[in-house]
Order: structure tokens, then C-alpha cells, then sequence
């Protein structure tokens, strides 16, 4: 697995925070929650697997096919990827450097591959590692989600049980049992590691 040459890089690294955690963790629900109160914003990962119930195409996912996927990592377009469960997914340079336009903490939700593939490249990225209380809730989390069968539901539970040895190689590790408390803490995170009104100054409106 192989990103973008780390010399076509980000804008602003220390700007960008990656979060991971096993399948069915909570980390879009965190991270979405951070971006509704207005405290980051999100860069949209690609990824070439179908479109679930309710999710839009720019805005959860760009959903693309596995021939253009190949493509971009030839160009050298992509932050990081990864092949899980059948499908590519991965992180398009431009999409991190738009969301960093913003000026706000950009939020990069994907998985522990992918995060120390980044980080490898740009130490001053900010990884945090999101935590189930206990695999029981992260089984029962990924059973109500009611989006995979059993046999997926075990593959997916083997991959979490190995995401968690690689949490030690994170800048943090956050406990998801409660999701206030969660997103609290990367809010804390998130102003310990970059300063907005340090780093950008909002347009006057």
C-alpha cells in the first residue's frame, strides 16, 4: 500500500487529524457530530464498494469505480488507500487540501493502515485511535447497523481485534462509550494540537 509522494503534500499537516477505529466504532458519527457544532470539518475519502442505504456521492464517500480508483493511485492522487472487504478505499490529496481551506481542524476518518501511511509521511499529522468499551458492544453496534451478515460481521470483528494492537502507534486513544464524551475529548485533542485562531483568520462577513 502506498500514498501520494510526500513531497506533493498538504497544505498545512498539523491541520489535518486522523481518526481510526474498528468497523461499526462510531468514528463518522463523531466526526460528524464535531463538524455540526461547528469545530472541524470533514475530507471526503473515495472508495469504490457501492453506496449503503441514505449515503450521497461528495458528501460520505466519492464513489468510484475500481478502474479509476487504479488510475489515481498511478497519478499519485491519493493521501493513503487500502483494499478491505473487496473494495479500494482511500484519500484524495485535493479533497484534504479543500477542506483545509476552511481554516478549521480537517477530520480524516479511516482505518489504521491508512493512518500510518499518513503519518509515516507527515509526522505532524494528529492520529487518534477511536475505542469500543468492549468487543460485545462493538458486535452488538455492528448487528444494529443491520447492513451485513454474520459472516461479515465475524471478518469484520477478526479485523478489530487486529486494528487494536496497531493503537499504541497513535498520538491518542479515546474511549467511544458515550458520544458527548467522545467528541469532548477530541475537541480537547483538536485545540492541544492546532490553534485556529492562531492559524487562519475568518473573512469578515
Amino acid at each position: 500500500m502506498s500514498g501520494a509522494d510526500p513531497d506533493d503534500g498538504l497544505v498545512n499537516p498539523r491541520q489535518l487529524f486522523v481518526v481510526s477505529g474498528p468497523s461499526g466504532v462510531g468514528k463518522n458519527t463523531v466526526a460528524d457530530e464535531l463538524c455540526r457544532r461547528g469545530l472541524a470539518v470533514r475530507a471526503v475519502t473515495a472508495t469504490t464498494r457501492e453506496p449503503r442505504r441514505g449515503e450521497r456521492d461528495g458528501t460520505d464517500y466519492l464513489f468510484v469505480s475500481e478502474e479509476e480508483f487504479r488510475r489515481w493511485i498511478k497519478q499519485g492522487r491519493l493521501l493513503e488507500y487500502t483494499r478491505y472487504v473487496g473494495s479500494y478505499y482511500g484519500t484524495p490529496v485535493a479533497s484534504v487540501n479543500r477542506a483545509a481551506a476552511s481554516g478549521l481542524p480537517v477530520l480524516l476518518t479511516i482505518d489504521v493502515d491508512g493512518g500510518l501511511q499518513v503519518k509515516e509521511h507527515w509526522p505532524q499529522v494528529t492520529l487518534v485511535f477511536l475505542e469500543p468499551p468492549s468487543e460485545a458492544e462493538l458486535r452488538r453496534r455492528l448487528e444494529g447497523r443491520g447492513q451485513d451478515e454474520e459472516e461479515a460481521i465475524e471478518q469484520r470483528l477478526r479485523r478489530a481485534r487486529q486494528e487494536m494492537g496497531y493503537a499504541q502507534h497513535y498520538d491518542y486513544r479515546v474511549a467511544n462509550d458515550r458520544l458527548d464524551e467522545a467528541v469532548a475529548r477530541i475537541k480537547e485533542i483538536m485545540g492541544e494540537r492546532y490553534r485556529v485562531d492562531e492559524n487562519y483568520s475568518r473573512p469578515e462577513t
